[in-house]
């Protein structure tokens, strides 16, 4: 019987173990897509407690694989996402450890159980088994560690070499100004361009949003040409903080080829509150993706898509707590059509810019992958591609699901590796757990004869470029 999570967990082989203690382990981290909070970093935040830095609640963001963990036991949701009630803050947050330190046992083969023992190895250098007999022992030894483990240690305990976070067009993005100004800040922290709200349009807060960036740039905006030069303005901006990449949402993906003015009119419904169809949203949605993919690709951005989610299923919890809490889900309609459509009509116009997939749905990889193949360029390395497993897929099925697809359809080697899409500081050995199986899955090819042992030291090459070295150059930074 192995040691629990020795020094070669999930390393099997020679193989895997050479590749990852010899190359994976060493590389730096570009973190190209999560949610930290910029202030955060720039105020270098020092947590109250280990409740607070690992499970968040109130007035701070949560992880919500951890939530969702503890509503399946059954506890209040105070004791999840708020404070409980008749309790001090102190008491509360220490209750809120207390119930997932207990669970722990029962998470039995949930990534939770291994992500949350290396969250303390890694950041607390605790050893300890996480149960209710150590409870008090590890809060008392993690906290102490707290008082000096900041935000930024906690970046730089992980090499992390490059932050992307994820911000609205009408943002400020003054936290960014200030990191931007800080020369004692190790870590270069990147703003991503997230303009879901202007793709919306059927949402009820869509006009809303419009006229609040209508404020962010000195001008009404009445129709689709000021909001077109708006998002210009405000790509331009960004640009000049130093971001190289958008994010989009899209939960699910709408395209009709549409000219400006079948466009403008459904935008004109929109600021009016008014009903749009489906094939409305088809119109707006395709033609604003277009021109945001136009004016990407003039600057030699990365766009990234993230296709599939299902979001907001508790209506009771949404009035209660709000979303993005953790009652999201994996949406299952069919988009692949629609998708090549507007990957088509911007590669016909020499306009598509480097862009990365990621699907929720694990169904979808193969199609995926195979869709991206087709639209490479001469003089790019992959510049269209999926992403690693995302969400609900980043696990250890789902990682090996998605490598094992990217091996048989794409190239593995030419990918950008891994991200955190956290809010958490903590989630940096997410990357680790990553680079395990990525290096298990490759010593895995050598080990039963499908690749020379000959060619080991190129094979360390590609983990190094996976882990680090192609997202550096595919995203210019």
């Amino acid at each position: 019987m192995r040691e629990f999570m020795d020094k070669d967990f999930l390393l099997t082989t020679e193989t895997a173990k050479k590749l990852y203690h010899e190359h994976a382990e060493k590389m730096p981290i570009i973190d190209y897509h999560c949610h930290l909070q910029p202030k955060e970093i720039a105020e270098d935040k020092h947590f109250r407690n280990l409740a607070e830095a690992w499970l968040g609640a109130g007035d701070r963001y949560g992880d919500h694989y951890k939530w969702r963990a503890l509503r399946a036991r059954g506890y209040m949701e105070d004791s999840i996402s708020g404070n409980i009630p008749g309790k001090s803050l102190e008491e509360s947050d220490y209750q809120k450890y207390l119930q997932f330190v207990e669970s722990m046992p029962y998470f039995v083969g949930n990534p939770l159980y291994h992500w949350s023992h290396l969250e303390l190895r890694r950041y607390f250098d605790i050893y300890d088994i996480i149960n209710k007999n150590n409870a008090k022992k590890i809060w008392d030894a993690a906290n102490e560690k707290l008082k000096t483990l900041s935000a930024r240690e906690m970046l730089y305990k992980f090499n992390v070499d490059t932050v992307c976070t994820t911000d609205d067009p009408v943002d400020d993005l003054h936290w960014h100004k200030q990191m931007n100004a800080d020369k004692t800040l190790k870590v270069k922290v990147r703003p991503a361009f997230r303009p879901d709200k202007a793709i919306n349009v059927e949402l009820s807060w869509f006009k809303d949003w419009v006229n609040q960036l209508a404020k962010v740039v000195g001008y009404e905006i009445k129709t689709l040409k000021d909001l077109e030069k708006a998002l210009v303005e405000r790509i331009d901006f960004f640009h000049e903080m130093g971001s190289r990449l958008s994010d989009h949402a899209l939960d699910v993906l709408h395209y009709a080829p549409a000219t400006y003015e079948e466009a403008n009119k459904v935008f004109l419904k929109g600021m009016k509150g008014e009903k749009i169809s489906d094939f409305e949203q088809d119109q707006y949605k395709g033609y604003i993706l277009v021109f945001l993919g136009k004016e990407y690709n003039k600057r030699g951005w990365v766009q990234q898509y993230h296709i599939g989610a299902l979001r907001n299923n508790s209506k009771s919890m949404l009035k209660k707590i709000g979303p993005d809490t953790g009652f999201d889900a994996i949406e299952d309609q069919v988009y692949m059509s629609k998708l090549s459509a507007l990957l088509g009509e911007l590669d016909e116009a020499d306009s598509l810019p480097k862009t990365i997939l990621y699907c929720l749905n694990p169904r979808d990889n193969y199609a995926l992958m195979v869709l991206a193949g087709c639209f490479q360029k001469e003089g790019v390395q992959n510049r269209v591609q999926n992403g690693t497993a995302w969400w609900f897929l980043d696990q250890q099925d789902g990682m090996k699901q998605n490598m094992e697809t990217m091996m048989q359809v794409a190239l593995i080697s030419e990918a950008v590796g891994m991200l955190t899409d956290s809010r958490s500081f903590l989630a940096y050995p997410r990357h680790e757990y990553y680079r395990r199986i990525l290096c298990q899955k490759l010593g895995d090819l050598v080990e039963s004869g499908q690749y020379p042992a000959s060619e080991i030291e190129t094979l360390g090459k590609i983990v190094e470029d996976i882990c680090y070295n192609n997202a550096k150059k595919y995203f210019g930074f």
